[in-house]
């Protein structure tokens, strides 16, 4: 009798002990840095390259470690009911259940896990042999499983397919960056830059292409004299040049080549043909994302291009240095007229002209606004209100209250962006006052 019970209390521990070690196992290798297991792969490390390869098949490992834990740990609750109910009749039941929660949630969950985040990098590289051996075993259960549950799950309507990836790189890298700067590890200017290279895929060059109605443009059938003053007036180096209507670009205008006939043409400006010194402009629908046209603009080493709609109506142009702006933030120099297109009040809040886009509000002043339905703060405005607001109204959406200060015809120029915590915090304090 005291041998049998010995055996099954040792049976017991020794399942907890299992589903400890495949819990924290679990936490290590999904916690684990792939990047740095990747360089101890390449440093020719065995160990990490085996975590490379578990963490390649991620579905299979979670799979082969959560059946081999759920079996400790059913398997250890079998054997405590037994046990206690041959030592406290029925009542064992629930002395079983209530010991075992104990035990499991304690030593095989919180314990285990707690140790394997904190020490992540070296536990994984500890446990992978062995996992890589369980994995192997339980394949063909693993791959059942697999198959089962995605079958399952279309049952239901979830587009489930089998090279689907649970987990996408650019989130995966996004989700780092922004643990790192809530932790203090990365500065936010950082954090912006890294995550603008991660948006190029996801943005379009209509997202932050100069609309036509505030880009520099000249006619070309203007006499040449006014063309040049216009030319070298524009705080631009490249200026498109368009005949009959404003939409109808028939070139683009390079400063140093004006510059360049101007002087070989020794000032006299009756000799200079504009036209022969445009280059033809560059066409690009607006859907383009900003990661093909930066590749486009590489590829064809060109800084300038020209957007069109679906129906070849000009929408506005881009430039190489606008996307390098959504990397970098905004780039200036001594030809730029110094913006004050938005201005950090000292109650929180922000006065932004209509046009800048809800991308640089949210960057500047770390705001979650969405951008989904608009580009700029006065068409997320005219969106929500489903009109053009007038001038002096007020609108709170998104956490935020916005006030229109400055409306010409049908445009707002300018708006007052408060977030409510500060809109509420300043009316409190009115109140308080009065």
């Amino acid at each position: 009798m005291i041998m049998g019970l010995g055996i099954t209390l040792g049976a017991i521990l020794g399942l907890l002990i299992a589903s400890a070690f495949f819990s924290g196992s679990e936490t290590a290798l999904t916690a684990a840095s792939r990047a740095r297991m990747h360089r101890l792969d390449e440093a020719g490390n065995r160990r990490a390259r085996i975590v490379t390869r578990l963490l390649a098949s991620r579905e299979r490992l979670i799979g082969a470690i959560l059946l081999v834990y759920n079996l400790a740990n059913i398997a250890a609750s079998a054997l405590a009911t037994s046990l206690l109910l041959s030592l406290f009749g029925e009542v064992g039941v629930a002395y079983a259940t209530a010991v075992m929660t104990v035990l499991v949630v304690l030593f095989a969950e919180v314990l285990p896990k707690t140790y394997a985040i904190v020490n992540a990098d070296r536990m994984a590289l500890a446990v992978a042999p062995l996992i890589n051996f369980v994995v192997k075993v339980f394949a063909p259960i693993t791959a059942a499983m697999q198959f089962l549950v995605r079958h399952t799950l279309r049952l239901f309507g979830a587009n489930i397919s089998d090279d689907v990836d649970v987990l996408s790189a650019h989130e995966e890298i996004r989700g780092a960056i922004n643990l790192h700067h809530k932790e203090g590890g990365v500065v936010k200017l950082d954090r912006d830059m890294l995550g603008g290279v991660l948006d190029l895929r996801e943005l379009t060059v209509s997202d932050i292409m100069v609309h036509r109605t505030t880009m520099d443009a000249i006619d070309v059938d203007l006499p040449t004299e006014q063309v040049v003053d216009a030319a070298l007036k524009s705080s631009h180096t490249r200026v498109p040049l368009w005949r009959g209507e404003r939409e109808e670009i028939v070139g683009i205008l390079h400063a140093k080549t004006l510059l360049r006939a101007l002087r070989e043409a020794g000032g006299d400006l009756g000799k200079l043909d504009i036209m022969s010194l445009a280059t033809p402009p560059w066409f690009v629908p607006d859907s383009t994302s900003l990661k093909d046209q930066l590749n486009a603009f590489l590829k064809r080493k060109a800084h300038f291009a020209i957007v069109v709609d679906e129906y070849g109506e000009v929408m506005g142009l881009v430039t190489l240095e606008d996307i390098i702006e959504e990397i970098v933030g905004d780039i200036t120099d001594e030809t730029d007229i110094a913006s004050i297109a938005a201005r950090v009040q000292p109650d929180g809040s922000l006065i932004v002209d209509g046009t800048v886009p809800i991308r640089d509000v949210n960057r500047m002043m770390d705001w979650n606004i969405p951008d989904e339905e608009a580009t700029t703060i006065a068409g997320l405005v005219i969106h929500e209100a489903q009109a053009i607001p007038y001038q002096g109204q007020r609108f709170n959406f998104h956490g935020f209250l916005f006030e229109v200060l400055r409306r010409q015809k049908n445009r707002i120029t300018s708006l007052q962006v408060t977030p409510l915590t500060a809109a509420r915090k300043a009316k409190r304090a009115q109140s308080k006052a009065s």
